[in-house]
């Protein structure tokens, strides 16, 4: 069980991680705008089985995700999703074009993305979904 809340877009998870408070929630929500599914949220079970990490919510909190000052709210879900990115919460990108970090779970290594402080960070989350980025030349 990972502390990590967890969207689907396009057949492609998104596992974002972060201690509590950080903006898992409002970043999932925001992703959840632009057509974004959720999967898990706070809580996520995550397992490796034939060379990918697959993602999905405990019971107990299906179907919801918290809004903090709203409240929990209802949520179309999916059950599970092969997590293709993560997103770290806890760092921040400090780099204007960084080079792409990774992270192992549940044994599979990961792209993955600090978080930085800006408007687009999750439409530029999804734009990298869709067509994937280059690498910054040295």
């Amino acid at each position: 069980m990972l502390h990590a809340t967890c969207v689907d877009y396009h057949a492609k998870g998104v596992l974002i991680t972060g201690r509590s408070g950080q903006g898992k929630s409002a970043l999932a929500l925001q992703l959840m705008a632009h057509g974004a599914v959720l999967v898990a949220d706070d809580q996520t079970e995550v397992c490796a089985k034939d060379g990918g990490a697959f993602a999905r919510a405990p019971e107990p909190t299906q179907g919801m995700i918290e809004a903090r000052g709203i409240g929990l709210l209802n949520a179309q879900t999916l059950e599970k999703t092969k997590v293709e990115l993560v997103i770290d919460l806890d760092r921040q990108e400090a780099e204007r074009l960084p080079q792409l970090h990774s992270r192992d779970v549940c044994g599979v290594m990961l792209p993955c993305l600090y978080h930085f402080d800006a408007p687009y960070f999750p439409a530029s989350i999804l734009q990298y979904l869709k067509a994937g980025r280059r690498e910054p030349h040295d």
